[in-house]
């Protein structure tokens, strides 16, 4: 029994709550079959936050963030907040949570199942047996540095700006554990900048070589953000871990999305430094968005956001047995030729955001005998 283990649950904006619930049935048949029990705390953030308290996220709210063993967020934003002030769009709090709890690495894996090979664009024979893992730095490059802004200068002429910033240690840190985490993988990593036109990426690609001088075992490549944008759809097979900027890391891990068929498939980790006793902080989330356009319809993909909480488990609380047996059954479930709409091909059976978490919690049954 996994006891005195807390977690912050944030649905957040449009298909979020939807597809949290099914993350709460899995749970509820985890704790019957394989005595996994957590205490749940929720919480509001993005718009329905703004709704309810004018912000993104309350000060509470983030307490619980810092004093909890993980985080499960929906997604957050829509239309509805578009014309609300910068610092307090649904966005604001999901940066918020990452740079106040210091969640400097974003796991994003691209693991296409046979089951959907079909749903790719990408023929059979380039995607089958994907297995990419694409790590982001998240707290700190152009989302967040300064100056920014919007100006008007002395001519009266108007212009934007953000800035690019790194420091030695961010681009470090994100590199060590890339180089680790292909430790227990493939060993292989490509780190991916654009030092052929940034003063960034030669930094941050200077950083990255001397970091690989103490993985001796570990295979470093680099390649430029583009290119890589271009191999991921032209030979994705040849990549193990990518490891690469906040800007970069947000496009070249929606492109790996789209290579498994959808981005309804995909989970993600956010992790900070572990403390002396190895505790990070962590958020897990799905890499879609909150489809304000079929909330509330019964209709979103659950399976990013519980192959989530399988991430959850893995990584926050070294339950690998059990992440191994979700990941299982979401595996199995779509070979039995369940679909949601965003996954749905000819000959499959089309079910409902519901449907398809009462199908995996079945299977978990009985994988769990």
């Amino acid at each position: 029994m996994t006891a005195n283990k807390k977690m912050l649950f944030l649905p957040g904006d449009g298909i979020g709550p939807e597809v949290m619930d099914q993350v709460k049935r899995v749970m509820d048949g985890m704790a019957k079959s394989r005595a996994v029990n957590f205490d749940i705390i929720d919480g509001l953030v993005g718009g329905a936050c703004y709704d309810a308290h004018g912000c993104a996220v309350t000060d509470e709210t983030m307490t619980d963030a810092m004093n909890v063993d993980a985080v499960m967020l929906g997604a957050v934003g829509g239309p509805k907040w578009d014309d609300v002030a910068r610092q307090h769009r649904p966005e604001a709090g999901l940066l918020r949570l990452r740079k106040d709890m210091d969640l400097y690495a974003n796991l994003r894996p691209a693991i296409v199942f046979d089951a959907l090979i079909d749903a790719s664009t990408l023929k059979a024979d380039v995607i089958s047996g994907l297995d990419i893992l694409i790590l982001r730095e998240l707290t700190a490059g152009v989302y967040f540095g300064e100056p920014r802004g919007i100006e008007t200068l002395a001519d009266g002429t108007r212009r934007g700006l953000d800035t690019q910033v790194y420091t030695e240690a961010e681009i470090e840190r994100i590199a060590r554990l890339a180089f680790e985490l292909a430790g227990k993988r493939n060993g292989r990593v490509t780190s991916s900048e654009k030092a052929n036109v940034m003063e960034s990426g030669v930094f941050w690609r200077e950083v990255v070589t001397n970091v690989h001088k103490d993985y001796a075992d570990i295979e470093l490549n680099h390649m430029y953000a583009d290119n890589c944008a271009m191999q991921l759809v032209r030979n994705p097979k040849q990549f193990d871990v990518i490891v690469t900027d906040n800007l970069f890391g947000d496009i070249l891990s929606d492109c790996a999305a789209m290579l498994t068929g959808s981005l309804g498939m995909l989970p993600s980790a956010s992790l900070g430094e572990a403390d002396e006793s190895g505790r990070r902080r962590a958020m897990y989330e799905p890499v879609h968005g909150s489809a304000p356009d079929i909330a509330g319809e019964d209709k979103a993909n659950p399976l990013a956001t519980i192959l989530s909480y399988a991430m959850c488990l893995k990584y926050s609380f070294d339950m690998t047995e059990d992440a191994a047996m979700l990941e299982t059954a979401v595996e199995d479930v779509l070979g039995q030729g369940l679909r949601t709409p965003d996954i749905m091909s000819d000959g499959m059976t089309a079910v409902s955001t519901t449907q398809m978490g009462e199908a995996v919690v079945t299977e978990l049954d009985k994988l769990a005998g």
